[in-house]
């Protein structure tokens, strides 16, 4: 078991939070078997907060649905979206930021994990392939039983139910920096570099291939 992400690991900004937590394991433990279900995380996508039109928190709007933005940093952002799914995030260093997870590659608990997308009541087919279990922020939610009442607001540092542990760290070489996914925003927002991905990795949920040239080329 590696050892668990203290306070100083959280305590970044942004961007540079984005980036160390590509590696990291992202644990929770399950109110249905006690089961830890966890996974590595692959992709995440930064929300800067004040200037950042795509954020809940733009102009620095202060909301109770945002208010984990505003916490201490490596607190728990949980939000619903599209009537269906929910999003998990966590808080860094700058007043209203935070970092979306985007994908995980599933380690743990993995039969749990499946068995939850497949009781979700949206879901239908019983056949999930393993590369698409928690290649998406909704679908690593379900996976992991992330959400609003029992995993908004808690402190990653010492909460019991979720928490991340310490894994690789990846260089720039090894991460693809692209777009963000699926934002209804300005295009200086749209357009905006702040989608991290650890580069050939099948479980990123969107990859961009003219972004992983770049690297290969350089």
């Amino acid at each position: 078991m590696r050892s668990r992400l203290k306070e100083e690991f959280f305590d970044l900004p942004c961007v540079e939070l984005a980036k160390a937590l590509l590696g990291k394991t992202l644990c929770r433990k399950s109110s249905k078997t006690n089961t830890l279900l966890s996974g590595t995380i692959v992709e995440t996508e930064c929300y800067l907060g004040l200037h950042d039109s795509a954020s809940h928190s733009y102009k620095n709007r202060k909301t109770p649905r945002n208010a984990p933005m505003f916490m201490k940093a490596g607190t728990s952002y949980v939000y619903f979206t599209y009537g269906m799914y929910y999003c998990f995030n966590i808080s860094s260093r700058e007043e209203g930021a935070a970092v979306l997870i985007r994908a995980l590659e599933p380690k743990s608990g993995i039969e749990q994990q499946m068995q939850n997308r497949i009781n979700f009541k949206k879901t239908k087919s019983n056949n999930i392939k393993i590369k698409n279990l928690t290649n998406g922020p909704g679908k690593l939610c379900v996976a992991l039983e992330i959400d609003k009442k029992s995993v908004n607001e808690q402190d990653l540092v010492k909460s019991e139910i979720i928490w991340l542990e310490d894994g690789p760290s990846y260089q720039d070489g090894d991460i693809v920096v692209s777009k963000r996914v699926g934002i209804n925003c300005d295009q200086t927002a749209k357009d905006a570099l702040l989608r991290f991905y650890i580069k050939d990795n099948s479980y990123v949920s969107v990859r961009d291939k003219v972004r992983e040239s770049v690297i290969n080329h350089q």
